[in-house]
């Protein structure tokens, strides 16, 4: 299975994050598919940044979104996207 979640990276106290696509076997911070975006939850207003359209074809693709994952890519405006794709298409 395909999951879309957060590869840890920095140094000791001082994280930040790649929202990246993985096989779901992998490790925590092991090699991943994709890079999508990064998390910097240190800065104010947490800062990200998310490649929108590469995360929509990976969502309708199959790919999982974890929660913490999920709640970075709503705010991105990602999970809309989709969600009107999705809903465009039955219509």
């Amino acid at each position: 299975m395909v999951k879309i979640r957060l590869n840890r990276m920095g140094r000791r106290h001082r994280p930040f994050y790649r929202i990246v696509v993985v096989d779901s076997r992998e490790k925590r911070s092991g090699k991943y598919i994709e890079s999508l975006g990064f998390y910097d939850p240190l800065r104010e207003n947490d800062t990200f940044k998310v490649d929108v359209d590469k995360a929509v074809e990976w969502i309708l693709k199959g790919a999982q979104p974890t929660e913490t994952a999920r709640s970075i890519l709503s705010k991105a405006g990602v999970m809309k996207k989709v969600h009107e794709i999705k809903f465009e298409k039955k219509a």
